[in-house]
């Protein structure tokens, strides 16, 4: 009994040695011992800024505690102290029994005095805890709803339960999607990735789950789905919102009992996949607007986790930044670009900052990006985008129907201009008859007609692609939809 006991001393001995050494504390070394705390136990004790400037320069710090009654710890403090490390949590130690803070890229939070040896080192234990399970999942991040989504993956990752996966564009759902796979008994198996809003209604069941040769014109053989090629591992539907009824009841079958059919099969196969689906959709909408099937909603959304915008999470802008540049030739910011960095909105979330590192890499590889740099890039993204950000005293519907009527009367113009130049050509005999395309051509319609006749033009070009048709339109998806739904264009 005695070496079992001395093996568990050996063995909190240890974890509590490697918590010390990423674990800094800046408070005055004679007050260390105050309120039962001793600090020296927990980490390094520092007693000023510039001692701590160079620690963190130094050694890897993964967490500072600041005594508050010491030193506040300002925006440009945190920014030099990350330099190193952006994901570096500053957490302040608080003496009030009551305090409220906020959370942001300055500080991750708070702990009190009051809390005692024990208490403090089980919330150290915790922040750390908390860090290691993001990087294990190759997360980059220390916002609070980033370890959310950490705990949330390590405890359904285990399970066969479907996931839906909601967030903007560019946030990273995929990331959370490859996580769940890895840390999952199927990590062995396939990881197979689709986007549901690429292909065409015909074409996509094809892709998802196969078809028999001669199912239709062009299957010249059989082919196997992504279901099949899953097969033991995991499938990665995103833009599930974009499918249409008739896929979305298969989808719903694959779902609830592993069964689906090849296009042009009456056998069923079964297939045994994990489904993670992901949209960047509002699908509550959509069930109301009859586009989403609401049993498929609940099978799909056994668990759902929500990706927020890196809008909502700045605090990991500094270590994305950090982390996009680590292979590269590793440029610098000055703290005036840093802060007019974190102070972007990015629409385009993570894929948008990204995009704005590869761009830094290759146009100042080693150099110095500056405030001028980003106010650059920042112009840039303003002027090319389809919705800028101005109030116009119109709602989202409205603007969108008056972005379409522009597209018309600016087509009538163009075929007006292009009768003109065929009556003007062509030969006498066919004049009535150019005469007559000129006539037809001219928007006498009603402007519903017109609208109408301009929607299903896009959707033609576009192959039925109604994300990129909305894109061309200048109207927003969900506008789009209603616009289907109104004219029965399906």
């Amino acid at each position: 009994m005695s070496g079992v006991r001395t093996s568990q001393l050996h063995g909190a001995r240890k974890r509590r040695d490697a918590m010390i050494k990423r674990v800094v504390i800046l408070t005055d070394s004679k007050r260390a011992g105050e309120h039962g705390v001793a600090w020296k136990e927990m980490g390094q004790v520092v007693g000023g800024l510039a001692e701590l400037y160079r620690v963190v320069k130094e050694s890897r710090v993964d967490l500072i505690l600041v005594d508050t009654s010491e030193i506040t710890v300002t925006q440009p403090v945190a920014t030099r102290i990350r330099r190193q490390n952006g994901l570096t949590e500053i957490w302040e130690v608080m003496h009030a029994e009551s305090v409220s803070w906020e959370a942001g890229s300055r500080i991750d939070g708070e702990l009190s005095v009051q809390l005692g040896q024990d208490g403090i080192e089980k919330k150290i234990r915790q922040i750390l805890a908390d860090k290691e399970r993001l990087s294990r999942y190759g997360i980059i991040g220390r916002s609070a709803s980033m370890k959310a989504i950490g705990e949330i993956i390590e405890r359904i990752a285990p399970t066969d339960v479907s996931v839906l996966i909601v967030g903007p564009s560019g946030s990273g759902k995929e990331l959370v999607a490859r996580a769940l796979h890895e840390d999952s008994s199927r990590t062995g198996h396939p990881f197979v990735t689709f986007n549901c809003g690429a292909l065409a209604e015909g074409v996509l069941e094809s892709e998802l789950f196969g078809h028999e040769r001669g199912a239709f014109t062009g299957s010249v053989a059989k082919r196997e789905g992504l279901f099949h090629k899953a097969e033991g591992g995991t499938i990665f539907l995103d833009e599930i919102g974009e499918t249409k009824p008739d896929t979305q009841v298969k989808l719903l079958r694959v779902l609830e009992d592993g069964t689906y059919y090849p296009v042009g099969s009456s056998t069923p196969q079964r297939a045994d996949v994990r489904v993670v689906a992901a949209t960047n959709r509002d699908l509550s909408e959509a069930i109301a607007e009859r586009q989403f099937r609401e049993d498929l909603y609940f099978r799909v959304g056994a668990v759902k986790i929500v990706v927020p915008s890196l809008l909502e999470r700045k605090e990991d802008i500094q270590p994305l930044l950090q982390h996009f540049l680590r292979d590269s030739g590793r440029p610098d910011y000055s703290d005036s670009a840093l802060d007019l960095l974190t102070r972007y909105d990015w629409p385009g979330n993570v894929r948008q900052l990204r995009n704005f590192t590869d761009r830094m890499t290759a146009l100042k590889p080693g150099g110095l990006v500056e405030e001028a740099d980003v106010e650059r890039f920042i112009s840039e993204q303003h002027a090319t985008a389809t919705h800028l950000p101005v109030s116009t005293g119109r709602t989202v519907q409205e603007a969108g129907q008056e972005l379409i009527y522009r597209a018309i009367l600016s087509l009538g113009s163009e075929i007006r201009l292009l009768r003109d130049l065929i009556t003007a050509n062509i030969p006498s005999e066919s004049s009535a008859a150019g005469q007559e395309v000129g006539r037809a051509a001219q928007p006498s319609s009603t402007m519903e007609d017109m609208e109408k006749a301009m929607i299903e033009q896009v959707l033609a070009e576009t192959g039925g692609n109604r994300k990129e048709t909305a894109r061309k339109l200048g109207i927003g998806e969900r506008t789009l939809y209603r616009k289907l739904n109104k004219y029965n264009l399906h």
